[in-house]
């Protein structure tokens, strides 16, 4: 399916949505559903390792539609953007973001919801939705988990914007880079991934989510289930610890 706002390309076992609702790549109803629709697709695909989210333009993503965030449009908009979230969630792919400039409200929770965030040193991340009368939602929920409880509502109720060193301090971009270096980092970090078996990858997403549950026990039960009843009863898990005794390179059938 061809897109307005967006871009869709799976390549090398890896799947590229690029936003490109240009020059800031504001998220409107019909941009997010777009996503949607592509993330839905992807659920279809076997053997993917990773997805990624990118753009074209002056910013990453100046956030959501305001205009679309009145009267009857605001709940099929919360419904529409945390779909997206909802749908990452399933699909459990490894998913990373290639920030190149400004991500701010809706933009910014999208880049650092990804698990691997890489920015450019021009990129800018904030929350600014207190200084128009809300507060994002997905980030008042993530946030705390990625930063603290004091610095991510700082983030939160004071709407300023972080360097993206700044953000690599706080811990919510992994890697800055110089903005022509940002391509190739990203093709460094996917290099790495599609080295893996895409099953112990899913799975070890899989066990890293469940780790992050509130409650201790039940998030150690659901790993252990996750890794011996899953994970160790597959193809991949085995072929990955034999191929290391014998001192092979492993031959993954994402099984």
């Amino acid at each position: 399916m061809a897109y307005e706002h967006i871009g869709l390309e799976i390549k090398d076992a890896v799947a590229f949505i690029t936003l490109r609702r240009e020059p800031v790549n504001v998220l409107n109803i019909a941009m997010m559903k777009e996503i949607n629709h592509a993330l839905d697709g992807l659920a279809e695909e076997d053997g993917l390792l990773a997805l990624v989210f990118q753009a074209r333009g002056k910013a990453f993503s100046a956030g959501v539609d305001i205009g679309e965030h009145l009267g009857d449009q605001v709940r099929e908009m919360i419904e529409v953007f945390h779909g997206i979230f909802r749908r990452m969630d399933k699909l459990g792919l490894t998913s990373v973001a290639a920030v190149q400039g400004a991500a701010l409200g809706g933009g910014c929770e999208l880049a650092v919801y990804c698990d691997i965030v890489l920015a450019s040193a021009k990129a800018r991340f904030g929350q600014p939705e207190i200084q128009v009368g809300v507060f994002p939602p997905i980030a008042a929920l993530i946030l705390p988990r990625l930063i603290g409880r004091k610095k991510a509502y700082e983030m939160i109720v004071t709407g300023d914007n972080l360097t993206a060193e700044e953000a690599r301090t706080l811990g919510l971009v992994n890697t800055v880079v110089e903005p022509e270096g940002l391509e190739a980092e990203l093709g460094s970090v996917l290099d790495k991934l599609r080295r893996l078996s895409p099953l112990v990858l899913k799975k070890t997403r899989q066990a890293f989510v469940a780790g992050l549950k509130d409650q201790a026990d039940q998030a150690l039960a659901d790993i252990e289930s996750i890794y011996l009843d899953d994970l160790m009863s597959s193809h991949d898990a085995e072929e990955g610890l034999r191929s290391f005794l014998e001192k092979r390179k492993p031959a993954w059938r994402n099984q």
